[in-house]
């Protein structure tokens, strides 16, 4: 019962934040600003070291360290989300005070398919252990092949998802409004919005088959796995908005994300091999905030001093990341880089 309780608890929480972040903070299509962003992100990053106290205090050292070192991980692969929205938002010019409304949605959405994904994932490393095994190795493919194509530009205009919507749904030739779907006619069409929210819940979606199993190589307490990553999809669109502008200065945060996917990988391979935890929780966490960290770091040093050539060039590098359903551009001439705004 004091499970139930506990879960019930959590959602009604999760529940309330949303209705006053969508019906209060952010009532009607605004343009949010990098410092309202700023001061959002680190309202929800407080609210998440607040709930791991708690964890500390009335559960164990052992569930509080795994909370903190799963939802930094989260955290730091939410990034990846976030080049993606940036890469989409772009090519389908939407407009920023749209923005905030498509990503309420699809973290709403983002929620509740994680939810479900961290039930069955849990359902099924309890009834076949092995499963761990095929997660780790999963995890390191994973890793190793984001570093193969960090510099890989995708192809916006052959996205698969994209394509197939405009072949057999009706589609407005232009955004109306703030709109998903508009009759036109007597006859109802979707908006280039509503593709724009469907491609941005297929980036989500694929990748929490990343982040979800580099969580459960932390814990398999799915109330652990399931806050943890609730906590870090809270936070993605205030992080978005605060770091849209800049997200071309963070080229090497990329490299530091496929290192700690390699690294969690192997982490879950080795425990489960052993039985036992023989890479321990805090060694994680350190181990994931200097990856993240120096990547980060690294970013900034490298682009600190640059000619309006060079960055040109290195917002240019912001392009190279994978979209969903996108191949990689075959023609060597890359696209003169937009900006995010």
């Amino acid at each position: 019962m004091d499970v139930i309780w506990l879960w019930t608890g959590f959602n009604l929480f999760v529940i309330l934040l949303l209705a006053l972040d969508l019906g209060v903070l952010h009532r009607g299509d605004r343009v949010i600003t990098v410092r309202e962003a700023l001061w959002l992100s680190f309202g929800y990053i407080v609210l998440a070291m607040i709930f791991a106290v708690g964890l500390f205090v009335f559960m164990s050292r052992e569930a509080g360290y795994e909370f903190l070192t799963g939802y930094f991980i989260e955290k730091s692969l939410s990034v990846d989300n976030i080049f993606v929205f940036v890469l989409i938002f772009m090519h389908f010019g939407v407009s920023p005070q749209y923005q905030y409304r498509v990503l309420f949605w699809g973290v709403l959405g983002a929620l509740i398919m994680r939810g479900g994904l961290i039930l069955v994932g849990s359902a099924v490393i309890d009834a076949f252990h092995w499963v761990i095994y095929l997660f780790g190795a999963f995890l390191v493919f994973t890793g190793v092949k984001m570093l193969i194509t960090v510099g890989q530009e995708p192809d916006l205009d052959k996205n698969r998802v994209a394509m197939f919507m405009q072949r057999h749904f009706r589609v407005t030739e232009d955004f109306i409004g703030r709109q998903f779907f508009a009759r036109q006619n007597g006859v109802l069409y979707i908006t280039p919005l509503f593709i724009v929210l469907v491609l941005v819940e297929l980036t989500d979606v694929v990748f929490a088959l990343d982040s979800i199993p580099a969580i459960f190589s932390i814990t398999t307490d799915p109330f652990i796995v399931y806050t943890s990553n609730v906590f870090a999809i809270l936070g993605l669109r205030a992080l978005y908005f605060a770091l849209v502008g800049v997200i071309h200065r963070f080229h090497y945060l990329k490299y530091g994300l496929s290192l700690v996917l390699i690294f969690v990988g192997v982490k879950m391979l080795v425990n489960a091999y052993f039985g036992t935890k023989f890479i321990p929780t805090e060694l994680a966490l350190l181990i994931t905030a200097v990856l993240i960290g120096g990547s980060m770091l690294i970013s900034i040093v490298r682009t600190r001093n640059l000619t309006e050539a060079e960055r040109a060039a290195e917002a240019g590098k912001a392009g190279a990341w994978w979209v969903p359903g996108s191949p990689a551009r075959s023609d060597k001439a890359k696209r003169p880089p937009a900006s995010p705004e």
